[in-house]
């Protein structure tokens, strides 16, 4: 269990420090950011599945209709997300990237609620409720809503709900998703070279190793979550995924010195206390389950 916990709190320290990543390629546009993040991904990621010897599925995959559309779903979501993500920080947004995977998992909940009939017990639905109320009191303080935080919480949480029926781990799915993206990827990057824009060629070789650094920086954090979280009890995993977001927030507040003003102060008090009790019910809940497990487990 320890190693499964190490690998995850990893993946999610590594997701966390993403914005200083970005924000050292502030130069660069996002889409072309967006591009190369795509094209390395996959290079990486073939040769990580390669060395795994990890390859009978993809000749499956590539001839199944079925496969191929919920994945082009899939990969277009990402790919808007990661985008947004990009936007974010390279426009100083970073704490309202935070906002948008602080209330992620209560997204994922009412999609779920929404889409699958899944029944939200009492304390879920307070949850998104408070959720609700600081995105609105937010939105009436800046005069205009998050929609970066909204867009990363709902295009993720959109990718979640469609990777629940998805066919493929999380490995091959990235693999897939990256393919399927990798075309559209090297046609903007054709085009910025075609018109002179494309920043990579006149950048330098810091900024153009850190532009294929994408690759691994994508890939390695995944990599760690799937090999952790299958280890450990989703009460745990819920609690981590904290660490990224307020890590993301902290880096904006502290490191990029975004403005973040009383009002906005209030509006994230009913967002933590919505992420609070979703974690504590979350907690409850998985208590409540190993204990009536344990207890049909001695009555058999």
């Amino acid at each position: 269990m320890f190693y499964g916990i190490f690998c995850t709190f990893a993946a999610y320290i590594l997701w966390g420090l993403f914005p200083f990543y970005f924000h050292a390629l502030a130069d660069i546009g996002a889409l072309e950011i967006l591009a190369h993040r795509v094209v390395w991904s996959l290079l990486f990621i073939v040769l990580v599945i390669l060395v795994m010897r990890r390859t009978a599925w993809l000749k499956d995959a590539l001839t199944s209709p079925r496969i191929l559309l919920i994945f082009t779903a899939s990969a277009l979501l990402v790919g808007a997300n990661w985008g947004t993500y990009v936007y974010a920080i390279v426009t100083d947004r970073t704490i309202e990237a935070s906002l948008g995977y602080f209330i992620n998992p209560l997204v994922s909940i009412l999609l779920s609620a929404v889409f699958l009939r899944e029944k939200l017990r009492p304390a879920q639905k307070i949850a998104v409720g408070l959720a609700a109320v600081g995105v609105l009191w937010i939105s009436w303080v800046k005069g205009v809503p998050p929609f970066l935080g909204l867009a990363l919480a709902f295009t993720f949480g959109v990718y979640g709900l469609i990777r629940k029926i998805a066919p493929l781990g999380s490995i091959e799915g990235l693999t897939l998703e990256s393919l399927i993206l990798t075309p559209i990827a090297l046609l903007w990057l054709g085009y910025l070279g075609s018109t002179g824009e494309l920043a990579f060629a006149e950048a330098s070789g810091t900024t153009q190793l850190l532009l294929i650094a994408a690759g691994p920086i994508t890939a390695i954090p995944l990599l760690l979550f799937a090999s952790g979280v299958r280890s450990i009890p989703y009460s745990t995993s819920a609690i981590i995924q904290y660490v990224s977001p307020s890590m993301v927030f902290l880096i904006g507040v502290f490191a990029f010195n975004e403005p973040f003003t009383l009002e906005m102060l209030i509006g994230f008090l009913f967002i933590w206390t919505a992420v609070a009790l979703f974690l504590g019910e979350t907690v409850l809940m998985q208590r409540r389950l190993r204990l009536a497990a344990r207890k049909k487990a001695d009555e058999v």
